[in-house]
């Protein structure tokens, strides 16, 4: 037997298809796999709708912007007040300097974002600003201001389905990533290369085999950034002190065609980092570069040499016809036959955000009637430090780079699962079906009687159990594990009419505690089993 090289072993089997538009029916399995992989958690109504109305229409709204409201102060308490903001108003263009305030207000804004994601539209703006803050990484207790995070996200997501190279531009002399990667420092006098560096190797050109700019491209790219910092007042945007600008002549490798940007002195010297980019975007290895990370984003981590001529390129061919206009690339990829190829359903890990959110979203988990503004921001801190916990803290990727499971081969998404967060995964579903999700002071819990309601066929076995495995797994389940389901549903019972006149007894008498009990005593450990099996894990 032909032994497969690493590489190979990492590369799903008998993969044919292409960019061209997929030719199924769009039915239920096909719409839960857009969905999952597009928004955090897959819900029956937005399946329901997807179906109805079909895959050109479904990613018309995929691609819907959507509004994102301030943030407000909804930090206040007996030990910590907030002197100029009141309570319930928002704070983003207050610049108290205060540790404390800002501490508080960092950790109001990671709420708050997780917020839009357990609240968001059936719109791919939110997984869009997750890809965007994940590429162009920055690290919000590193930076600690939070009203330049705030402006740091909101600009990713006005951009998400906008233009790479008109955002590339747009961080590149962002307060966030100027304080990050020390671009607010970077002068004539010392040069620094951090942010010159990593815009070529993170986020525009990238490591390819044919990636081959050089240290002097880094030096010189530095020297065209010279003279950008911020102005420390007023509300400290970002400018160009042409003071602080290296006005020389800088000269770049072949890689670049042996391009020169010529020094210009006063205010003119800004226009050079505008040369700058157009020429790495005038370079084909910025294209190939981000539709590599987009494919690995929502599609497979591993790149075969027939996925990179036969997607790859062509995709970065549309992105570069398109002027780096990003929407052409995504509709074009998530419409495609090679999108919906079932050897790449169920084919990645979830992330922590996707295992903890998509949870909330699809079990239709909601905030306690009686929650206050303070109960809220209890809950939303709560689940950002449980996503945390599983491995994956936003607003604060490990490192520049993003995380490791977006970009480090040979693990990939495999690095979200370890001998930690698999039992912290467990203990989470765990805790939602037996206890509830504590915060500070509140309890929520997910109604799992309520979740199997919604479904079209909650009364009959095997219907019901098909619709719950379409919408929560992502790959079919074995005979055994199908029967062992059924086994728990019935209380060990041969007799699937058990199940209905459970069912039907409960919802004849829902305020009977007896019948409630009944059915709920089955349903817990169903789902218990269900949310450990290693295919609830998949995407």
């Amino acid at each position: 037997m032909e032994t497969l090289t690493q590489s190979q072993a990492w590369q799903p089997l008998g993969i044919t298809t292409g960019l061209e538009p997929y030719a199924g029916d769009f039915n239920v399995q096909d719409a839960v796999h857009l969905l999952r992989r597009t928004l955090f958690g897959v819900k029956k109504d937005e399946v329901d709708l997807a179906v109805v109305t079909g895959l050109s229409a479904t990613l018309d709204r995929l691609l819907e912007e959507h509004p994102l409201p301030l943030p407000v102060n909804d930090y206040n308490r007996d030990d910590l007040k907030d002197p100029n903001v009141p309570f319930g108003q928002t704070w983003v263009d207050d610049h108290t300097d205060n540790g404390d305030l800002t501490s508080a207000r960092i950790v109001s804004l990671k709420a708050w974002w997780i917020d839009q994601m357990m609240n968001q539209q059936p719109s791919l703006q939110q997984k869009m600003m997750l890809f965007w803050h994940n590429h162009f990484a920055t690290q919000t207790w590193g930076v600690f201001w939070a009203n330049q995070a705030y402006r740091h996200f909101k600009l990713l997501h006005e951009q998400a389905f906008g233009n790479f190279k008109v955002l590339t531009r747009a961080i590149t002399t962002d307060p966030q990533m100027l304080l990050y990667l020390n671009g607010a420092f970077n002068n004539k006098e010392s040069p620094d290369e951090n942010y010159g560096r990593e815009l070529q190797e993170l986020f525009c050109i990238g490591k390819g085999p044919n990636s081959n700019y050089s240290e002097e491209d880094v030096k010189m790219a530095a020297k065209v950034l010279t003279g950008w910092t911020i102005q420390w007042e007023g509300t400290y945007p970002s400018y160009f002190n042409y003071w602080l600008h290296d006005q020389s002549d800088k000269e770049f490798s072949s890689f670049y065609g042996g391009k020169v940007i010529r020094g210009k002195y006063g205010p003119d010297g800004a226009k050079e980092t505008d040369e700058l980019m157009d020429m790495i975007f005038d370079n084909p290895e910025t294209a190939l570069f981000i539709c590599r990370k987009i494919y690995r984003f929502f599609v497979y981590p591993y790149i075969s040499e027939e996925t990179e001529q036969n997607i790859i390129v062509p995709l970065a061919s549309i992105l570069r016809d398109n002027n780096y206009e990003i929407v052409p690339v995504l509709r074009t990829l998530l419409n495609s036959a090679h999108f919906f190829d079932l050897e790449l359903r169920g084919a990645m890990i979830k992330s922590p955000v996707d295992f903890f959110i998509g949870f909330w979203r699809s079990m239709l988990v909601s905030i306690p009637e009686n929650a206050s503004v303070k109960n809220n921001l209890e809950i939303r801190t709560s689940s950002l430090w449980q996503i945390s916990n599983l491995g994956q803290q936003l607003m604060d990727p490990p490192n520049v780079a993003g995380w490791p499971a977006y970009y480090q081969y040979p693990q990939y998404d495999k690095s979200w699962i370890t001998t930690d967060s698999v039992p912290r995964r467990a203990l989470t579903t765990d805790s939602f079906i037996y206890w509830g999700f504590w915060s500070e002071t509140l309890l929520t819990n997910v109604d799992l009687l309520a979740f199997i309601d919604q479904l079209d066929n909650p009364d009959q076995l095997n219907p019901m159990l098909d619709e719950i495995l379409d919408l929560l797994l992502a790959v079919p389940v074995s005979e055994l594990q199908r029967n062992q389901m059924k086994s728990i549903l019935l209380s060990g019972q041969a007799n699937e009419g058990y199940w209905n006149q459970a069912w039907f007894a409960y919802k004849l008498t829902p305020y009977d505690e007896m019948a409630r009990m009944t059915v709920e005593n089955r349903v817990k450990p169903f789902f218990q089993y269900l949310f450990q099996l290693s295919e609830y894990h998949l995407q």
